[in-house]
């Protein structure tokens, strides 16, 4: 494994094609980490500072310049993420954040509250984990409580969302509400024939001739432990990291397909 200078922890894991700028900074609070596993194809920008002594990131996933992430407890992040810069993810309560998940520029995402003198009396101080679901989406600028985000929420730019976001429901405002009634769903549905037939069509527009991708329905239907199958109804696909799987992933991301490994 290549030798990563600027990351300190007792165990590291990071895949394939995966880049960290020089100038990030990735360990734990006090000194090295216990674990630090990013996957494949991943990106870590410029000054990046992850200060977590357990952090994971999935494969194909960007955290983008000046992001800071910190705190005591773990903070796990899924498949396909996309932070962008000058956010903030703070795990002093712990984070969980699923696959497909994008955070918007200059967003803020809590797991605690604490600062005034309890010995005066003052009543807010609290830990709480940050749960967020897959398909979650924080627009930009947004500010986020540590709440439950179910799949497929979304919280529109500018958003202090201090309340549990409800599957596929759409919000925005401060203190952010329920807008989905006006503005409709994020997700619409989508058969899995339409899904395939524009799978197929992305192949052709990569420009990939080749063999060892394929788009199927079913996890039935995979036959060789050589194709890179991408299997549409349950949105996974079998890692094989040949070079057209990979080509063909970033063709995909970030808005016409999300799949995550089997």
């Amino acid at each position: 494994m290549k030798d990563y200078k600027n990351i300190k922890a007792e165990y590291i894991e990071v895949g394939n094609n995966t880049i960290i700028e020089p100038t990030a900074v990735i360990r734990g609070l006090d000194g090295k980490a216990s674990r630090i596993v990013i996957g494949d194809n991943c990106y870590i920008g410029a000054n990046v500072q992850i200060i977590v002594d357990e952090f994971s990131l999935g494969d194909y996933s960007k955290i983008h310049h000046d992001t800071n992430i910190h705190g005591y407890k773990p903070c796990k992040i899924g498949h396909n993420a996309w932070v962008g810069q000058f956010t903030i993810i703070d795990s002093i309560g712990g984070v969980s954040i699923g696959n497909n998940c994008g955070i918007g520029a200059q967003s803020q995402l809590w797991s605690h509250i604490k600062y005034g003198d309890t010995l005066e009396g003052c009543r807010f101080k609290s830990e709480q984990k940050l749960e967020v679901g897959d398909d979650v989406w924080f627009v930009g600028h947004c500010i986020v409580s540590p709440i439950k985000a179910k799949n497929k929420s979304l919280a529109l730019a500018g958003s202090v969302v201090t309340s549990d976001m409800e599957y596929n429901r759409i919000y925005g405002g401060a203190p952010a509400k329920d807008l989905t009634d006006k503005v409709g769903n994020q997700f619409m549905e989508v058969s899995l024939s339409e899904k395939t037939r524009k799978m197929q069509e992305y192949i052709v527009a990569a420009g990939i001739e080749s063999s060892t991708i394929e788009i199927i329905q079913y996890e039935s239907e995979i036959k060789s432990d050589k194709i890179s199958y991408f299997i549409v109804s349950s949105r996974n696909y079998t890692k094989r990291g040949t070079p057209e799987e990979i080509a063909f992933m970033k063709f995909l991301l970030p808005d016409k397909a999300k799949f995550t490994p089997i």
